[in-house]
């Protein structure tokens, strides 16, 4: 289908060489065949007026009109009512455009885990909010601004991590990114520039932290989690000076970093004169218990912690925040001027003005509901058909794990699963360098509804019964 310019007359890149030889009429006629038959102009498109089109290229109208009818003759433009010249439709496009629109796949139903209510967004709230910034912007709100974000969302931000976090932070200290994986980026760079060169990550967990870590030019170095979290003991017999942990509800698990644990945890990071990295993806989504506050809030001088509008919001935005020691903020800021020297600017007011308002914990009290009835949904599905699967890690977010009775094979369910088109997700995938340990899948259920939760329990249901899987269908 072809792109419908809006306005008088499109714009079109041509080029004329007076010094060449042949006449400009032949030239002309040469180039506008060769954009067609590349496919730079598409089928359908329209051209410029011959007036606009002359004036552009510096000759008579008339050249360029008997271009056009040339053109036409030969089938490669046609004209209709109101003088209109497109490309003609019956053009043979080349065969990358012809297979441009793929034919439709059956997603069936995805349990992916970590995609929030993808049809929730808060559109009218979020328009509101840009109108609202697009309208009391300041002249020095159009320029760069600083790296490190808007000073007045910056102070919005720290102002609402202590209320709602427990987080101990100033203005200052913030840093405004574009979402969870520039924020470790710039911390993980400057964390190298002053000396470290491993770093733990959760085992299991984010299925792209240790990419992240050599990435950034260091060495991953996996640590285990158990019931109670990230394992300490674990942790200091690796040369790691900087981990990075979701405590609040970590990924994959849904485990809570323990008291006792996060006291270890601490004091290994004075011992190594340390730094932990808190990621703090979805703390906002509590059900049973009440909200764990942020590690950073109990050393503010050794933890960076880094959230995002991902979850609560929507990815798209790409806006998050780094809340980092005051000995390492300025260095993130600088990294994040040289990376793409800020965010940008409008998106920035529209997030400040939408959690002043109220509307942003409106939203989140809206999800918290939405969430929660998904998470029954959930439970009383796999009750039904699977009673014998213990799910754990629903205190917060949006997925769960269901550990696997000894003898089911994950991968086997996994891929029994997908030929039915119902999207499982092994425990396997979050395992560094794919490691062993006891199988289990990870129900995500943010983005579903409560009906497709059901059907699709229900169309697993004989794959999660005890003993050898097998697939009838």
């Amino acid at each position: 289908m072809a792109v419908e310019w809006s306005g008088s007359t499109p714009e079109i890149m041509l080029q004329l060489d007076r010094g060449a030889k042949g006449t400009l009429g032949t030239q002309l006629q040469g180039a506008l065949r060769t954009a067609i038959r590349s496919g730079r102009l598409r089928a359908g498109e329209r051209l410029p007026s011959s007036r606009k089109l002359a004036s552009d290229l510096g000759v008579s109208r008339g050249l360029v009109q008997g271009t056009y009818e040339q053109l036409a003759a030969e089938g490669y433009l046609t004209a209709t009512g109101g003088g209109t010249t497109r490309v003609a439709l019956a053009m043979r496009q080349p065969a990358i455009e012809q297979a441009a629109d793929p034919a439709p796949v059956d997603v069936g139903v995805d349990f992916a885990p970590g995609r929030p209510d993808l049809n929730s967004f808060p559109m009218r709230d979020w328009l509101w909010a840009c109108g609202e910034a697009a309208r009391t912007a300041s002249r020095m709100d159009i320029g760069y601004g600083e790296a490190a974000g808007s000073p007045r969302l910056r102070e919005v931000l720290a102002s609402y991590a202590q209320r709602v976090r427990a987080a101990s932070v100033g203005a200052r200290d913030v840093v405004v990114c574009s979402g969870f994986t520039q924020g470790v980026t710039l911390t993980l760079r400057v964390l190298r520039e002053r000396g470290t060169g491993t770093v733990a990550v959760e085992d299991p967990g984010h299925r792209e932290m240790a990419m992240h870590v050599r990435r950034a030019g260091l060495r991953p170095v996996p640590v285990p989690v158990d019931a109670h979290g990230v394992v300490v003991d674990g942790l200091r017999g690796t040369a790691a000076t900087a981990v990075i942990l979701t405590p609040a509800h970590q990924t994959p698990t849904g485990v809570v970093l323990a008291p006792g644990r996060r006291q270890e945890l601490l004091r290994w990071a004075d011992e190594r004169d340390g730094v932990v990295i808190e990621d703090d993806y979805d703390s906002e989504f509590r059900y049973d218990r009440r909200p764990v506050g942020a590690l950073q809030g109990l050393a503010p001088d050794r933890v960076v912690m880094i959230g995002s509008v991902s979850k609560s919001l929507g990815p798209t935005l790409r806006l998050g925040w780094i809340l980092a020691p005051s000995h390492l903020a300025p260095a993130i800021a600088e990294e994040k001027h040289r990376s793409d020297r800020g965010s940008p600017g409008l998106d920035q007011l529209a997030l400040t003005r939408l959690i002043e308002s109220g509307r942003y914990d409106a939203h989140l009290r809206r999800m918290r509901r939405a969430y929660a009835a998904k998470r029954v949904a959930l439970t009383e599905a796999l009750r039904r058909h699977a009673p014998h699967l213990r799910l754990t890690g629903l205190d917060a977010g949006f997925h769960a794990v269901a550990a696997l009775p000894d003898g089911m094979d994950e991968a086997a369910i996994v891929a029994a699963a997908a030929r039915r088109s119902i999207h499982l997700h092994g425990m396997h995938r979050y395992r560094v360098h794919g490691g062993t340990g006891r199988p289990a899948i990870v129900f995500g259920f943010g983005d579903l509804n409560e009906h497709a939760i059901r059907s699709g329990i229900a169309r697993i249901a004989d794959l999660l019964l005890p003993g050898p899987t097998s697939d009838p269908a």
